[in-house]
């Protein structure tokens, strides 16, 4: 690989950060006020008010003792998911580059 590639490969990648970050940041400054929530929580709702007598099939086997730790195990899960992705890609990519 000649420096000029490695040069222009390095630049779309710092041009790729920079749009990943402000695509992150945007919405979070032009909707200060919004306040973010899961589906779950939508669904809920939309049900108790479609049928208030509708009782749940089953309870969830561990209730986290606040919503700090239902979001960092929803993030570890979705860490692990991605993880996963990216090996089984990267794996399939270097078997292809290796024939």
């Amino acid at each position: 690989m000649s420096t000029n590639s490695k040069v222009k490969t390095r630049n779309k990648n710092i041009l790729l950060l920079i749009l990943t970050v402000i695509l992150i940041i945007t919405p979070l400054i032009l909707n200060s006020t919004a306040e973010y929530g899961g589906a779950d929580g939508e669904a809920e709702s939309l049900i108790s008010e479609i049928n208030p007598n509708y009782k749940p099939w089953f309870n969830s086997l561990y209730e986290p003792p606040s919503g700090e730790i239902e979001s960092l195990l929803f993030s570890t899960q979705a860490a692990i998911g991605a993880g996963i992705i990216g090996y089984f890609l990267g794996y399939k990519k270097g078997k292809k580059d290796k024939c």
